[in-house]
């Protein structure tokens, strides 16, 4: 049994909108997936951290969907800044039904048990007053009041957050996701969004008593990151 983590799949089976197209290590993105997820077994639970599919509704996002119920075991999504698609839990459980699909989970305003820690999160926002509007920070306060929901229903149980815009990079940090870590005692948080020259910006490692770990798909090389 093994806990993986990866984000920003970025599939696009419903609507032509291929990552190939960006060169580099996305050409042939879809067939690294696949090897790359082959890892993962029915017993393992796989954290998959926004930016799924570029479809912008859920009938559109039915061949992505249908994908990543292939993943075998369990799988934990949270929203991304692309994820158009992405509607109330209630509908997606309706649309999973409708469809077949099994297995898949929405962290919002929740959390997951695996072993003994707490699978917290949301997608996060960037925000800077200075450079942000009142739909910008409405969104932000929104996305911390979701944290805080998720870090609160977890109890005692030690917690790992996954995001999908980081909480720090170098050049910027927001400090009230990491008071929220930092006040919920968060251990380890894992976040994606960022994208070829901008891996270069991320900050890995630990950093005031959290380890932080970027596991955006291409940065992974479309291999999921096993976090226990």
């Amino acid at each position: 049994m093994a806990l993986y983590a990866i984000g920003d799949l970025h599939l696009s089976l419903g609507v032509e909108k291929p990552m190939d197209v960006f060169g580099g290590n996305w050409v042939g993105y879809m067939e690294k997936l696949e090897e790359g997820l082959s890892v993962i077994g029915p017993e393992d639970t796989t954290v998959l951290l926004g930016d799924l599919s570029w479809a912008l509704d859920l009938e559109g996002a039915t061949p992505d969907f249908a994908w990543i119920d292939r993943i075998p075991g369990r799988k934990i999504i949270l929203k991304g800044n692309h994820d158009y698609w992405w509607s109330t839990a209630s509908k997606f459980y309706k649309f999973c039904e409708e469809n077949g699909f099994s297995n898949q989970f929405i962290l919002n305003n929740n959390h997951y048990e695996y072993e003994d820690w707490a699978i917290c999160g949301t997608r996060g926002w960037f925000f800077e007053e200075e450079r942000s509007g009142e739909h910008d920070e409405k969104v932000f306060k929104r996305e911390l009041l979701r944290l805080e929901a998720s870090l609160k229903s977890a109890g005692e149980r030690p917690k790992m957050v996954f995001l999908h815009y980081p909480p720090r990079y170098k050049g910027y940090q927001c400090d009230e996701i990491l008071e929220l870590l930092n006040t919920y005692q968060v251990r380890r948080c894992f976040y994606g969004h960022l994208h070829g020259p901008s891996h270069k910006l991320a900050m890995e490692g630990l950093w005031d008593g959290v380890e932080f770990r970027l596991v955006a798909a291409d940065f992974l090389d479309f291999k999921p990151f096993k976090v226990i």
